[in-house]
């Protein structure tokens, strides 16, 4: 889709801590770079010897700017200070570093104002050691703000402006992420958008404007698998003055008589629970602490004691997963 739009896809690997399996199965699909919020991610992944064009998501921090001259092919810079500290340490290390200019585009997270652009594409066309690679913008991740066509408009409207401003041309214009898939299944055609940065779609089979699955793709690609460690008939309510629990939230509770409960060897500490859903319909979450889920089993003559429940999750839940050090990662052949 992205293609017949005219751009590429690079993949994104941040919800999964830069996982070389899945950064490999990315490549195969034909993602043509990959990319990730931490330099650390990128580093696993090289280290493991994945072979491919990386790009750092996240404007880096100061402390950290050697690490991504040595790491990162490119980065997404918004930041005047860090682009001539890049620009310092490149010279000093006698090479160049790629970066694309991000411009805020209404959703408030990451980019450079309308206001401080000029000067700054000025300023950084002058930098030693750093290289204007292009430029980019991000939609939906903070503000929710939806790339619509207005928006993409707006942006390769003022990409070109900027363009024939400084009499230049770039090669990466990075014109959204998965909120921008509803476009594609409508047949857009970008004009000059020639990048799109993409991970829960590709994850997950889903588009992030109405969390839609997306068509030929699957939505259990990661399922989480939790041994069942308790399984009684208990009451609905506890007994006695309820208060705070561990968390400091006052649990809720509905009263519908003796249930049989179970509970399973995964909790706070590994996900946001609320972000997981059983994929047996007869499951209910009743709630959670930190290493313990406890479950309502409508279908109780389905399960023993150390027998797996799975559940499937949103790009939140396998965020969290997968940065537990506690959750075991085991990948089956397709």
């Amino acid at each position: 889709m992205a293609k017949n739009a005219g751009a590429t896809v690079t993949g994104v690997t941040k919800a999964t801590c830069g996982d070389p399996c899945v950064a490999q199965a990315m490549l195969d699909g034909g993602v043509t770079s990959l990319a990730d919020s931490r330099i650390t991610n990128i580093k696993r992944m090289k280290d493991a010897g994945i072979d491919a064009k990386f790009m750092l998501l996240r404007t880096p921090m100061l402390s950290e700017l050697t690490e991504v001259i040595d790491y990162a092919h490119v980065s997404l810079q918004s930041e005047r200070t860090v682009m001539q500290q890049i620009s310092t340490i490149a010279k000093e290390k006698g090479t160049t570093h790629k970066i694309i200019l991000m411009i805020e585009m209404g959703d408030l997270r990451e980019g450079a104002t309308r206001e401080e652009l000029g000067t700054m594409i000025t300023d950084v066309m002058q930098y030693e050691g750093v290289h204007l690679h292009g430029f980019g913008m991000n939609l939906a991740c903070f503000g929710g703000v939806v790339p619509t066509k207005e928006k993409i408009e707006e942006f390769e409207h003022l990409v070109d402006n900027l363009c024939q401003e400084h009499g230049l041309s770039f090669p990466v214009i990075s014109g959204g992420n998965s909120a921008n898939i509803p476009s594609l299944l409508q047949g857009v055609s970008y004009r000059t958008i020639n990048n799109l940065r993409i991970g829960e779609g590709i994850l997950l089979g889903l588009e992030t404007v109405h969390r839609t699955p997306i068509p030929h793709t699957f939505q259990d690609a990661f399922v989480l698998e939790s041994e069942i460690i308790e399984l009684k008939e208990k009451p609905s309510v506890p007994e006695g003055v309820i208060s705070q629990n561990a968390f400091g939230k006052t649990p809720q509770f509905t009263d519908v008589g003796i249930i049989m409960r179970a509970i399973v060897a995964v909790g706070n500490q590994d996900v946001i629970v609320e972000d997981l859903t059983p994929m047996d319909d007869s499951v209910n979450i009743l709630g959670s602490s930190s290493d313990h889920i406890i479950l309502h089993l409508k279908d109780a003559s389905k399960y023993k004691i150390g027998d797996i429940v799975q559940f499937t999750m949103n790009y939140g839940g396998l965020l969290h997963l997968f940065t537990s050090h506690y959750v075991k990662k085991v990948y089956l052949p397709a």
